[in-house]
């Protein structure tokens, strides 16, 4: 195989490198250096970004029935720079708690992936955590629990009790456990009281679960990790304060960490979900703009672990109901995670290298896969991203690598452009044509060393 040579500005999560190099080959990292470049296949430029390949920790590529499947969702990744996916556990009339229906899966999404994939698991709340070592040892990067209940079977509730000794089985396995973070009760209470007030308009959404229902599911959840001696990772935290805790209990000497979903460094109730209405409805919500800023601080700060997109494309006729409270939660956003990150950090002159580490280092670090993918780095998969300034505006319409056409982002201005995607040194999107055909992509594991028994 030609050894392939990316050239450009190479961002590291510590730092750029100017005039920089990755040379490739095999399929794995060989060098990264400053200078004349060494001889190979050349791609990229003066002025070019060389970025690591982002992984996205939080996907849902089967939510519904008859809609999207690997092959749009990860024809999404590829063409906006995502290299590796990982996949939830709530399938659309399959629940991913057992070994053989985690092997199933696995056996699917290979046949149709374009890019890498890692698997969430997660459990049966009638079963409880008998299954957990039987899914460490399938192959799962995390396990999934939700505090509230979105749906019995589909996406149930695990109660405290139950987390616990969730949290107990996983934790002596090493890995961690994604939470979902609303507080059922409360939540609940909150939908009646909108619900009976007659509110339907886009300010129903986010009444229905104001802050707190957030931050103390949050608290509970940490604390439960810390009990059980188990690192628990909010999967996606809209307030400022879920931020502040996180903080807290890492500088306690916990691996207590926290997601920010892109939309919510992007999207506004004020602004956003006014316009859009259902299409921006989001679990947890979409907040004023004041939230927004407050993640940023914290993205800058530090306090962010990683960010994810929550990408799910439901069907465009259960995202326009009138009644706000009526429409399915979630947006479709994986083609331009890479490139609104940029445009946030551009806009705010913070470091490019927050998106390597925040979409690459931290996320294969997150799911235990760090021994093979998430870094420009000798021996490390070469999975890569070029992206140069191209400012645009983006249409998932036009673009065709989406299985929905429509977006809660249409038309907004994005001021770099994915231009080459390559995963394992293959080059799997060009100028948003995807080149990968369904099975190229593999499943990505931790490895045995990582996830052995603690007694």
């Amino acid at each position: 195989m030609v050894d392939k040579v990316f050239t450009g500005t190479v961002v590291l999560p510590d730092r750029m490198i100017d005039n920089g190099y990755v040379l490739v080959g095999d399929g794995k990292v060989q060098a990264v250096g400053a200078g004349p470049a060494p001889a190979g296949e050349s791609h990229g430029g003066p002025d070019y970004l060389v970025m690591p390949g982002a992984i996205d920790g939080q996907v849902h590529s089967r939510s519904q029935l008859g809609q999207e499947d690997f092959i749009w969702s990860t024809r999404t990744a590829a063409s906006g720079g995502v290299t590796t996916i990982v996949d939830m556990p709530y399938d659309d009339g399959c629940l991913i708690a057992t070994a053989e229906r985690f092997n199933t899966k696995v056996r699917e999404a290979g046949a149709q992936a374009r890019v890498d994939f890692a698997l969430y698991a997660t459990i049966d709340p009638e079963e409880g955590p008998a299954r957990v070592d039987e899914l460490v040892d399938a192959g799962a990067a995390a396990f999934k629990f939700s505090t509230f209940g979105t749906h019995p079977k589909r996406f149930p509730r695990i109660t405290p009790q139950l987390l616990y000794k969730a949290f107990c089985a996983v934790g002596r396995r090493g890995l961690m456990s994604g939470i979902h973070n609303e507080n059922d009760e409360m939540v609940r209470a909150f939908i009646a009281e909108v619900e009976a007030s007659g509110a339907t308009d886009y300010t129903a959404h986010g009444k229905s679960r104001p802050p707190v229902t957030e931050a103390l599911a949050t608290a509970e959840v940490y604390e439960l990790g810390v009990a059980a001696g188990c690192p628990v990772h909010i999967v996606h935290c809209s307030i400022g304060r879920g931020y502040e805790l996180s903080a807290s209990y890492r500088a306690q000497g916990h691996d207590s960490t926290i997601e920010a979903c892109i939309h919510y460094l992007i999207l506004d109730e004020d602004n956003d979900v006014r316009r859009l209405g259902g299409k921006a409805k989001i679990n947890p919500p979409l907040r004023p703009r004041r939230e927004v800023e407050a993640l940023w601080h914290h993205l800058a700060a530090g306090n962010v672990t990683i960010v994810s997109t929550d990408h799910v494309s439901w069907s465009e006729d259960r995202k326009t109901d009138p009644n706000m409270l009526k429409n399915a939660s979630g947006v479709p956003s994986l083609e331009v995670l890479y490139s609104l990150l940029m445009k946030g950090l551009d806009e705010r002159k913070l470091p490019l290298t927050h998106a390597a580490r925040l979409l690459a280092h931290n996320p294969a670090a997150l799911f235990r896969i760090s021994h093979q993918k998430g870094a420009l780095a000798l021996g490390r998969d070469a999975d890569i991203t070029l992206m140069r300034r191209d400012p645009h505006r983006y249409s998932a319409a036009a673009s065709g690598n989406c299985f929905v056409t429509w977006s809660p982002y249409e038309g907004i201005e994005l001021p770099f452009r994915t231009v080459g995607t390559y995963v394992r040194g293959e080059c799997v999107a060009s100028d948003g044509k995807v080149l990968a055909e369904p099975g190229s992509g593999r499943f990505v594991r931790p490895p045995e060393w990582a996830v052995q028994a603690k007694h």
